[in-house]
C-alpha cells in the first residue's frame, strides 16, 4: 500500500478551494492580480496531480495515499480519502481540464471576474473531493456541493432563460441524490461502516439489490445523463457560459459513471443481472435515438449537448455490458468485461477533451458572433484558418476518427458488446455514422462556404490564450488517441479487481 506522510490528497482537494475564497476578496479591477493568483493555484495543483501520479503504483488495486481522520465519531463517520486507477484517471482530467478553463475564461468579457473564476476554483476542489472520498458520507457532502457553484455560474453569468435551467438541474440532481443519501444510509446500518468498500461485502438479497440499482441508477444516471433523465442537459448547457459548459461536459459528467462503476457494479451486481434487458436499451436508445435528435439542432450548443448524452451512451453501455456478459455464469469471459468496464473509462476521458474542445469553439464564435445560430453563420473558415482546423480536427474526433481517442473507447465498447448480442453491437455501431453525420454537418454549415455576414468577415483571428487552450488540447486527444495504454494502464489493476469483487458476489 503506497503511502506518504505529506497529505497530498487534502492538499489537492483544499488548494483551489483556497485559492477561490481569496479571489472572493479581490477587487474586480485588479485584472493582473486575479490572474496570478488563479494560475498560481491552478498550475501547482494540476503539479500536484502530476506528482500524485508519478508515484502512484499503478499495478497494485489497493488505495492508496490513506487519509483517516476520525469526523463524527459517535456515527463512525471518518474524513477517509485514498485513491485507486479510477480516481487517479479522473483527478487527472479535472486539474487539466480546470487550468484550461482559467486560461479560457481570461478571454471572455463579462462582470465580476474575480467571482466567476472564484466559483470555478471551489467546484475543482469539491469535484476531487469526489473522486478520492471513501467515507460514502463523505462522497455525498462532496457530490452536493458540486451543485452550489455551478448553480451560481449558470444562475449569475448564464443567458436570458438561465433561472428555469439553473432550477431544472437543481431539481433533476436533488431528486437523485436523496435516493442515493437514502441507499446509502441503508448500507451503513446494514454494513455497520460508512466505508464505501465495507459495502462490497454486505449479503443483499435480489429484492434488497434491485432498489439500490434503481436508486443508484437514477442518482448517477440524471449525473450522465441517460436517457430518458438527459432533458436538463441541453438546456444547461444552452445558457451556461462557455466556461461553464466546459466543465459541465468535460468534468461533471463523468462523476456519473464514476459513480456507477464505484457503487452499482460492486453493490448490485446479481441486480443488474436481473435488470439487463431492462437496462441496456436505454444506453441504445441515447446512442442512436439522441444522435438523431442531436442532427435536428440549430443551435451549436444543442447539437454538441445532445451528442454528449449519445456518447456518454457508450460509456453505460460499456459499464452495463459487464452485467450481460455475466449472465451465462458458466461462460464468463472476463477478458470482455475487462475490454467493456476499461472502454468506458477510456470513452469518458476522451469525451472530457474533446467536447471542452467543442464547446470551446463555439465559444470563440459566440463570443465574437453573438450567435450560435448554425442557419445564419458560414464562412468562418475564410477568416479565421487556424481556428477552423482546430474546430474540425475536433469533430472529426467527436465522430470518432481513428488515431484519435474517440475512437478508441467506443471500439472498446463495441468489442465487448459483439461477445454480448451481435444486435447490440450493429445499433451501437451506428453512433459511428450518426457522429460523423451531425458532425461534419456542424463543420459544413459554420466552417466552409461563402462569408455569410459581415460580421463573420470582420471576426478577429484567434487570441494568444485561446489558441493554446485549443492546441493542448488537440495534442492530449491525439496522443490517447496513439497511445491508450496512458490511461487504460493507469485503471487496469483496480478495473480487474472491480470484477474479482463482482465475480464473488454472484
Amino acid at each position: 500500500m503506497n503511502q506518504i506522510s505529506f497529505p497530498l490528497i487534502s492538499f489537492l482537494i483544499w488548494l483551489p478551494i483556497l485559492g477561490g475564497v481569496i479571489l472572493l476578496f479581490v477587487r474586480e479591477g485588479y485584472t493582473q492580480l486575479i490572474k496570478l493568483i488563479s494560475y498560481s493555484f491552478s498550475i501547482l495543483v494540476l503539479l500536484l496531480s502530476f506528482y500524485l501520479l508519478v508515484i502512484f503504483d499503478t499495478s497494485s488495486s489497493d488505495l492508496q495515499f490513506q487519509e483517516k481522520h476520525t469526523w463524527i465519531s459517535s456515527l463512525n463517520i471518518y474524513y477517509h480519502l485514498a485513491v485507486d486507477g479510477f480516481s487517479v484517471v479522473f483527478i487527472l482530467l479535472t486539474t487539466v481540464i480546470s487550468l484550461l478553463i482559467v486560461l479560457f475564461s481570461f478571454t471572455e468579457e463579462r462582470s465580476q471576474n474575480n467571482k466567476f473564476i472564484s466559483l470555478f476554483l471551489i467546484l475543482e476542489g469539491l469535484i476531487l473531493g469526489v473522486f478520492s472520498a471513501f467515507d460514502s458520507i463523505l462522497f455525498y457532502i462532496f457530490f452536493e456541493a458540486m451543485l452550489i457553484p455551478l448553480f451560481l455560474i449558470i444562475g449569475i453569468w448564464g443567458g436570458s432563460n438561465r433561472v428555469y435551467a439553473t432550477i431544472k438541474f437543481f431539481i433533476y440532481t436533488l431528486v437523485g441524490s436523496v435516493l442515493m443519501l437514502v441507499s446509502l444510509i441503508y448500507l451503513s446500518i446494514e454494513s455497520k461502516s460508512f466505508f464505501i468498500h465495507d459495502f462490497y461485502s454486505l449479503k443483499l438479497d435480489l429484492e434488497t439489490q434491485i432498489y439500490l440499482f434503481l436508486a443508484f441508477l437514477f442518482a448517477f444516471g440524471i449525473k450522465i445523463p441517460m436517457w430518458p433523465v438527459h432533458t436538463w442537459l441541453p438546456d444547461a448547457h444552452v445558457q451556461a457560459p462557455s466556461s461553464g459548459s466546459v466543465i459541465l461536459a468535460a468534468v461533471l459528467l463523468k462523476v456519473g459513471g464514476y459513480g456507477m462503476i464505484r457503487f452499482l457494479l460492486p453493490i448490485t451486481p446479481e441486480a443488474g443481472i436481473f435488470l439487463n434487458t431492462v437496462i441496456v436499451p436505454l444506453s441504445l436508445i441515447a446512442i442512436v435515438y439522441i444522435s438523431f435528435v442531436a442532427l435536428a439542432q440549430t443551435d451549436m450548443k444543442k447539437l454538441i449537448a445532445y451528442s454528449s448524452v449519445a456518447h456518454m451512451g457508450f460509456v453505460t453501455l460499456g459499464i452495463f455490458l459487464t452485467f450481460n456478459i455475466l449472465v451465462p455464469a458458466n461462460n464468463t469471459n472476463t477478458e470482455m468485461i475487462l475490454i467493456g468496464l476499461q472502454g468506458s473509462i477510456m470513452q469518458m476521458i476522451s469525451h472530457g477533451l474533446i467536447s471542452a474542445g467543442l464547446f470551446m469553439c463555439i465559444g470563440i464564435i459566440y463570443s465574437r458572433t453573438h450567435s450560435r445560430s448554425i442557419e445564419t453563420q458560414s464562412g468562418v473558415g475564410q477568416v479565421m484558418p487556424i481556428f477552423s482546423a482546430l474546430m474540425m480536427f475536433f469533430l472529426l474526433s467527436n465522430s470518432g476518427l481513428p488515431g484519435t481517442s474517440g475512437f478508441v473507447g467506443e471500439f472498446m465498447v463495441l468489442i465487448s458488446s459483439i461477445e454480448v448480442n451481435g444486435l447490440y453491437a450493429v445499433l451501437a455501431s451506428t453512433s459511428l455514422v450518426l457522429a460523423a453525420a451531425y458532425s461534419l454537418w456542424l463543420g459544413k454549415r459554420v466552417l466552409f462556404g461563402e462569408v455569410s455576414t459581415d460580421t463573420i468577415k470582420g471576426m478577429s483571428n484567434l487570441r494568444y490564450d485561446e489558441f493554446w487552450c485549443l492546441f493542448i488540447l488537440m495534442l492530449l486527444v491525439i496522443l490517447f488517441g496513439i497511445q491508450p495504454n496512458l490511461i487504460l494502464d493507469i485503471s487496469h489493476a483496480s478495473s480487474n479487481n472491480m470484477i474479482s469483487i463482482i465475480l464473488n458476489r454472484i
